[in-house]
């Protein structure tokens, strides 16, 4: 088994907001791999007295704590008991029930020696690769299929789609979302390797359309997680005329976790 991880924070002046982890139990069977998209804050009041780094950390060390002591629980589980406990961490500082609480984009994969179970929850990227190279993309696509218009600025999507109905959703303060979360099991023969992105690492192939998943997870293969980010950041330097960027940030905190089974 080898596993690899890299992360870039999209500008030297503000913190990652990204958060990854990789473990492997004490009886050397299986495996998890966690990866965390903070979510951004518009300026202003987000009712929090906390950053949402300090809440990735948080929310990320129960995840990886869950996920290899309680086998017993679904990955649905253990991802709204992490939820729960973080939320617990704060409530009496914050004000949990603001739109903008600090939350984040989640991807869970834990495998032992006959399965490979899979959460994912927002607009990160988890990849499968088979035996025979077929590469599944394991995608939460709620906010691809939102209406023209719905993200035209953070008020209304914070008003009409963010964590409501016919919207998306991410983790925040409510456990009851990881029941929205995308998730499966595979038999672990059909899983020869496994890839998370979050999306500033994922433009590799949603932004500049370089190639599709197979190919992005040749490039993790071939040259790392590092190898991948180093790639979108020249892409997004080359990109002076804002071709492919338009109106969004040069860079985006970029994290990718590979893992070959």
């Amino acid at each position: 088994m080898r596993m690899a991880l890299a992360t870039a924070p999209g500008s030297p002046e503000r913190p990652n907001e990204d958060w990854a982890a990789t473990a492997l139990p004490a009886s050397g069977q299986g495996g998890t791999l966690i990866l965390l998209d903070g979510v951004t804050p518009p300026p202003g009041d987000d009712g929090c007295v906390h950053s949402v780094p300090w809440f990735t950390a948080r929310l990320g060390g129960a995840l990886v704590e869950l996920s290899g002591s309680r086998r017993d629980l679904t990955l649905q589980e253990i991802l709204a008991e992490s939820i729960r406990r973080t939320a617990g961490a704060h409530r009496s500082t914050c004000d949990l029930s603001h739109v903008r609480t600090p939350q984040a984009t989640v991807v869970l994969a834990r495998w032992d020696e006959r399965e490979v179970e899979h959460l994912v929850l927002s607009d990160s990227v988890l990849l499968f690769e088979a035996p025979d190279g077929t590469v599944r993309p394991l995608l939460d696509d709620r906010l691809d299929r939102l209406p023209p218009g719905s993200l035209a600025s953070d008020a209304i999507a914070d008003a009409t789609v963010r964590n409501k109905e016919g919207g998306f959703f991410t983790a925040a303060a409510d456990p009851t979302v990881a029941a929205r979360a995308v998730t499966g099991r595979t038999p672990l023969g059909r899983v020869r390797a496994l890839a998370a992105m979050t999306d500033g690492a994922a433009r590799w192939t949603e932004m500049f359309r370089e190639g599709d998943w197979a190919d992005c997870l040749g490039v993790l293969h071939k040259e790392g997680p590092q190898g991948l980010i180093d790639r979108v950041r020249a892409l997004e330097d080359a990109d002076t005329e804002r071709t492919f960027l338009r109106r969004g940030k040069t860079h985006d905190d970029a994290t990718a976790v590979y893992a070959l089974l």
